[in-house]
């Protein structure tokens, strides 16, 4: 087919003069604006692809009117996150379960929060580091300041935290985190002002588009009373060099610099849900508001008896009564939109989950549809989006906030080990989170023992499972079997010494059955 269209084409060009690939190349019109003949524009349409999500039709040219463009920044523009924060917050202040996602978001992937691990070769100097940060971490309570951050980049889109010195903190190394809401950092802006070039709303770049700086407002833009007879100015900030400032937003674009809400995407299905809510509670009581109505079979000017159309009578409880002649006393009964409530609720449910990639039952706090293992299934996507945050928090936040920890400890006489007071040094480190509880320990217990068998995993590898340092679980455990051996307690349970001969017998079978 492709031979016979540059036949074609050859042919229709060779005559005047010019080579059949240069006029193959021509576009599609003249240089005077007419056409090319009837024969040429058949060859194009049939080589030209076409795609119907391009095509714009009579039936979807509303439903593409709002595709646009525009650079990430711009798409994200400073009034657009405006209005997207002020409803995705207003959503999940009254929405019970736009605040139950999120929490149980913030929860899942915060936990108690992340324990340090340190990886040098110096056992006792690691053992030192981690007890001085977990102590510094629980004065200044790390782990709700990690589960604000999360709840803020799900319902605001992203979250500040800015590394100051609080010199109340019970701990030697006074370094704190303070969080700060999306509208503090921003580009101030005067009447005449032009924003530079580099410039992100508060977000100051280098020539290789990195943050270098922020401006950060002094008071927050919706701090009605910090600016009311106060005298102060809304415009004053202060502009603070990046290794002061964590930023933690997800970039769903390249080159994008600031966040929107994680639940963007389901913030008009949160309204249709309170919506249809609202409109099966309307039709209940609109069924109840009328007790009761008269209706008759008879045609108009039959035999019931005359009534006033529209007329309402009192009726008491208990109390027998007799009809006019001809009629019927009837009820009104709230079918719809009852019946498919719960069947409309689960599907929008499930829809408003999807893109915080949460499965069904965590996001309604409802499992009684599922079996085990649909359960175990929905729950392996979620809980690989959970790895991915915590791996995306440990590089927006943590690591960053342990060197500048191990920065500021490093001034404060006596307190690391000599082979830790290395400012700015990169030093071997993991981190910890809790782990996943398994619906079915004992199965769970008999898949690690395996592992462990044919070594194919590690103790190190299981406890990180459980969230567990496995150096801090050897230790006690060597102390508590020391300790049963001076009381002179068996090393073994009645249950370990009566499985230990039933699976010698079952491998005796095995074999004889080979």
């Amino acid at each position: 087919m492709l031979t016979t269209i540059a036949n074609i084409l050859g042919r229709a060009t060779r005559g005047r003069g010019a080579p059949s690939s240069a006029r193959a190349a021509a576009p599609a019109t003249s240089p005077h604006g007419r056409g090319l003949d009837a024969r040429s524009l058949a060859v194009r349409r049939a080589v030209l692809a076409k795609f119907d999500s391009a095509q714009t039709t009579p039936d979807n040219r509303k439903h593409w009117a709002a595709a646009d463009g525009l650079s990430p920044n711009a798409a994200v523009s400073p009034e657009v996150r405006r209005i997207l924060r002020n409803r995705a917050r207003y959503e999940v202040a009254n929405n019970s379960y736009a605040k139950g996602i999120v929490l149980t978001l913030a929860n899942d992937t915060i936990g108690t929060g992340p324990r340090l691990q340190m990886l040098t070769g110096d056992a006792a100097a690691n053992r030192r580091v981690e007890e001085l940060f977990e102590a510094w971490a629980e004065a200044i309570d790390l782990p709700g300041k990690l589960r604000t951050m999360r709840l803020a980049r799900a319902e605001s889109g992203e979250a500040f935290g800015l590394l100051v010195s609080s010199p109340g903190i019970d701990s030697p190394v006074k370094l704190d985190l303070r969080l700060i809401e999306p509208e503090q950092v921003a580009t101030p802006w005067r009447v005449g002002m032009r924003v530079p070039d580099n410039e992100v709303d508060g977000v100051v770049l280098d020539e290789h588009g990195l943050p270098v700086a922020y401006r950060v407002l002094r008071h927050h833009p919706g701090d009605c009373g910090g600016w009311g007879g106060g005298g102060a100015d809304p415009a004053a900030f202060d502009t603070l060099p990046a290794s002061s400032v964590l930023h933690y937003f997800r970039p769903d674009r390249p080159g994008q610099m600031r966040g929107i809400p994680d639940i963007t995407p389901a913030l008009p299905l949160f309204a249709q849900l309170r919506r249809y809510t609202l409109a099966v509670i309307a039709a209940a009581e609109t069924a109840a508001d009328f007790a009761a109505v008269l209706y008759t079979d008879a045609p108009a000017n039959g035999e019931a008896d005359p009534l006033e159309p529209m007329d309402e009578v009192e009726l008491e409880k208990r109390m027998a009564t007799v009809l006019p002649g001809g009629w019927k006393l009837g009820q009104v009964h709230a079918e719809q939109p009852t019946t498919s409530y719960a069947e409309f609720k689960r599907e929008i449910l499930n829809e408003i989950a999807r893109c915080l990639n949460m499965p069904f039952n965590v996001a309604a706090g409802n499992s009684s549809g599922y079996n085990y293992a649909s359960g175990r299934l929905d729950h392996q996507t979620y809980f690989k989006s959970l790895r991915v945050d915590q791996h995306h928090l440990r590089l927006a936040v943590l690591d960053r906030l342990l060197k500048s920890w191990l920065d500021e400890a490093a001034l404060v006489e006596g307190l690391l080990p000599q082979s830790m007071r290395v400012r700015s040094a990169a030093i071997p480190h993991t981190w910890f989170w809790d782990g996943v509880e398994h619906v079915d320990p004992a199965k769970e217990a008999t898949a690690q023992a395996t592992r462990l068998a044919n070594h194919t995993t590690t103790l190190a590898a299981e406890f990180a499972r459980q969230g567990r340092d496995w150096e801090d679980e050897l230790r006690q455990r060597a102390k508590e079997l020391a300790l049963m051996a001076e009381l002179g307690l068996p090393l073994t349970t009645a249950a370990q010494q009566e499985s230990a001969p039933r699976r010698d017998e079952e491998q005796e079978t095995e074999s004889h059955a080979v």
